[in-house]
């Protein structure tokens, strides 16, 4: 049995902790930035191609940072492998090409409906396995963020949930939600030797490794060659919502504990809604806003750092 991780309190000192606040409100703007890539990819790339480029970048650019210090203790990596096949699997095969696969066929009504739900499953799923508690500030924070996701995917009108219909395409999605969870639990209570960079240039490659036959499959059934503008979207995904992404959301996690660092995905729908604004001229609405001003007090409150009690 995987021995449990360490403890989910703060584990660093107020520059890391400060480091972890920035790192809290950044990283739901590059994570959005997968959507408009997969949005932009879709007709050009297929899922397990551009999620197989994704994190061979992310690998190699991590293998050539890490690897004298790999060379000098190769035992290490080899005893985790086992553990990297399978958060591989979960994190970069069924939360990579399986959302790629369900946004072709799903809406974006329903994508964000399933999504909202990996938080929650993450902060119940921490309380038992990492013993990880949120205090009646936090839970509220929780519902208060929660409450303004489904606000903004409603687009303000409760009518929108009531007519939503999930069809066979969700499963993809409600997979990968599921695959979410499982890798930010596992990723949090499964002890590791290994730094920050070694430990996720082991999880690349062992997610390419799964992802390689598929990969090679719509290679193989591809009608066309990828061209410049299908490079450069696979190189701008492994290095923004993969390289960058998870590296600082294993920080946050050390730093914030598994659940406050799932939160991050509550924060998406408004970072999303200023990238479209931005790069497809796709105004914000006033269901955007209202859901700001419900998502954005929760999370601070959420990831405030507790006052000591005095002596």
């Amino acid at each position: 049995m995987a021995e449990r991780g360490p403890a989910p309190s703060v584990t660093g000192g107020p520059a890391r902790h400060r480091l972890a606040a920035v790192l809290f409100w950044l990283l739901p703007a590059v994570w959005s930035s997968n959507y408009l890539i997969a949005r932009a990819a879709g007709p050009i790339v297929p899922p397990h191609i551009l999620a197989f480029g994704r994190w061979g970048i992310v690998c190699g650019v991590l293998l050539a940072m890490c690897l004298r210090s790999l060379r000098a203790r190769p035992g290490r990596m080899r005893a985790e492998a086992g553990q990297m096949l399978v958060l591989g699997a979960l994190g970069m095969w069924i939360c990579g090409a399986w959302v790629y696969l369900g946004g072709r066929s799903t809406t974006a009504t329903n994508i964000g409906l399933i999504y909202a739900a990996a938080p929650i499953g993450i902060a119940l799923g921490s309380q038992r396995l990492l013993g990880e508690h949120l205090g009646r500030a936090q839970h509220l924070a929780m519902a208060m963020a929660l409450a303004g996701v489904l606000f903004v995917v409603a687009r303000g009108d409760p009518a929108v949930l009531l007519a939503v219909r999930f069809t066979a395409g969700d499963l993809w999605i409600v997979a990968a939600t599921a695959s979410w969870i499982g890798y930010s639990l596992l990723l949090r209570r499964w002890t590791t030797r290994l730094n920050d960079v070694e430990r996720l240039c082991g999880i690349s490659a062992g997610g390419l490794v799964i992802l390689l036959p598929f990969a090679a499959w719509e290679w193989w059934a591809l009608p066309n060659r990828l061209d410049g503008r299908a490079l450069g979207l696979i190189v701008l995904a492994g290095l923004l919502p993969g390289l960058f992404s998870y590296l600082a959301y294993g920080f946050l996690q050390r730093e914030l504990g598994a659940a406050r660092a799932a939160l991050v995905m509550y924060l998406a729908p408004i970072y999303g809604a200023l990238l479209a604004w931005w790069l497809l001229d796709e105004p914000p609405q006033g269901y955007h806003v209202v859901g700001a001003l419900l998502i954005l007090p929760g999370m601070y409150v959420a990831t405030r750092r507790p006052r000591r009690a005095p002596r």
